[in-house]
């Protein structure tokens, strides 16, 4: 009888550990695998049984039996495929640990305990890359382990800082490399730090003064913007020049995004690793698509827009049952995604820029063109939006038509993104000394010590309250939305024309 344990990580953002126990024993010739594998980790038996022979090792014609610890985390993709060849090779004496630096406390039929192995493995022995690299190379440092990947994962797990990863491209380089008779390369992090790679810039869009001083509090206070007008009036433009204000996400942030990115299969971005993401789902986008979900959870849409920008063009376009499930994540900043095989909660901390039509043809309430719709079209268009989703918006604003001479405005008179950003940036660093966080996710006590108003001024928000018939979610939202503006002018308080200003972004609330 001899056993081998081998380190690996399953996927997800959680990334937890799991121990590969190969055992081998006298009987007849078998390989069984255990552990809640799901398909493709159950034919991994073949992929590993090709890859030791075309690697010209023998495989042990013994019963075999691995072990994916622990029993109850299910168990899916093909990255289990290099620890459990290398554990095949330990328990059968063909791959002898001689040079391998070992720490003290490592026990004897364990000497690759320092190290995580992932991979899928190909028929001839090659290294094929895996999903979901960035949360394993996270935890992999936690744990003070060095993570041996295939060559192609290798830049995305060198963005960890701290990290020791090595890549290889073949099975038989990992063996060789153990028994040290070669090196592994280490892939060179390559991180960039770009503060004006964009395109885009504010300056390209004539007028609108109203709207881009919008733009301005929402971005600083990383608040919810709803945009309302008729087609042509710069809604998308707008939206899509919001990144080019935000400050930089940190390396934490950076790092959380990354993570999710890479379990969804996507490719991180190296060049612009701090620039916060922009996510423009079609309105034929489904509640799982923007929330996440499927068998095994993954992100959706919404958690993809974690740290940055998630824009619904045309809002009443997308069907009322999806719009609705993202009053949950718009509170909490969090998605709680259950199923039947497995629960999963996904961070989803987005700033939500919307934008409307307001009728089904875009034209009611526009002086320069005509309205083909009915009342009755109107009002049903309008409905699709409930009142608690329109509730969660933080600001709401009208993009009327351009006059002919705002559209002959020469750009080099209209303020750029970059002066735009330092205010930005300034407002965020005074909300975040005082709170950690914008003002967007103040708490109810933070509130009440943060945005406290004078007798004057709180009677003139009691009165519109009134009148306007709002909520205490809208109370909550005005004082929060005062306060980012106060932050814009470096005021210590709120004064009358802040509170003026934030009650002027409700004026659509319910489309009265």
């Amino acid at each position: 009888m001899s056993l081998s344990i081998v380190y690996s990580r399953a996927g997800g953002l959680e990334a937890p550990l799991v121990t590969v126990e190969v055992l081998l024993t006298n009987g007849l010739p078998s390989l069984s695998i255990v552990g809640l594998p799901e398909t493709a980790v159950k034919e991994s038996k073949d992929r590993v049984r090709g890859a030791i022979i075309n690697s010209r090792f023998e495989f042990p014609v013994r019963r075999i039996t691995i072990n994916l610890a622990p029993a109850d985390l299910p168990k899916e993709g093909g990255r289990f495929d290099l620890a459990i060849a290398l554990g095949i090779l330990l328990s059968s004496k063909q791959l002898e640990i001689t040079s391998l630096l070992k720490k003290k406390d490592v026990e004897q039929h364990n000497p690759v305990g320092q190290y995580e192995f992932v991979g899928e493995l190909a028929l001839s022995g090659e290294l094929r890359a895996v999903d979901g690299i960035i949360p394993i190379a996270i935890q992999a440092n936690k744990n003070n382990r060095i993570l041996i990947v295939p060559e192609r994962n290798g830049i995305e797990a060198s963005l960890i800082e701290g990290l020791t990863v090595y890549t290889a491209k073949h099975l038989l380089d990992v063996c060789a490399f153990l028994k040290g008779e070669m090196a592994l390369e280490q892939p060179a992090n390559n991180k960039r730090y770009e503060e004006e790679y964009y395109s885009t810039c504010l300056s390209d869009i004539c007028g609108q003064q109203s709207a881009k001083r919008a733009l301005e509090i929402a971005a600083a206070g990383q608040h919810s913007l709803l945009m309302k007008g008729p087609p042509g009036t710069g809604k998308t433009m707008l939206a899509s020049r919001l990144v080019t204000i935000l400050p930089n996400m940190s390396d934490d942030e950076a790092e959380e995004v990354a993570a999710i990115r890479s379990v969804c299969g996507e490719q991180v971005s190296l060049d612009n690793w701090a620039v916060r993401g922009f996510r423009v789902p079609h309105h034929t986008a489904s509640g799982v698509a923007l929330v996440g979900g499927g068998s095994y959870p993954k992100p959706g849409e919404i958690s993809l827009a974690h740290h940055g920008v998630l824009f619904m063009d045309e809002l009443p376009e997308f069907s009322q049952k999806v719009l609705e499930v993202l009053r949950e994540p718009l509170e909490s900043g969090r998605i709680a995604i259950s199923r039947a095989a497995k629960k999963a909660e996904f961070p989803a901390s987005f700033q939500l820029i919307a934008a409307m039509n307001p009728c089904p043809c875009g034209y009611w309430g526009d002086s320069q063109n005509t309205c083909r719709c009915t009342s009755e079209q109107v009002q049903r268009y309008q409905n699709k939006l409930s009142g608690p989703f329109l509730d969660r918006i933080d600001m709401h604003i009208e993009v009327p038509a351009l006059s002919h001479q705002e559209l002959q405005q020469k750009s080099e008179s209209i303020e750029n993104s970059f002066d735009v950003k330092k205010r930005v940036i300034q407002a965020q660093k005074q909300q975040k000394l005082r709170r950690h966080h914008c003002n967007a996710q103040l708490t109810t006590k933070e509130i009440e010590e943060d945005c406290h108003l004078s007798e004057e001024n709180q009677k003139v928000l009691e009165k519109t309250m009134n009148k306007m018939k709002l909520s205490a979610r809208a109370y909550h939202r005005i004082l929060k939305l005062a306060r980012t503006i106060a932050d814009l002018e470096n005021s210590e308080h709120i004064q009358l024309h802040h509170l003026t200003e934030s009650i002027g972004y409700r004026k659509i609330d319910h489309f009265n």
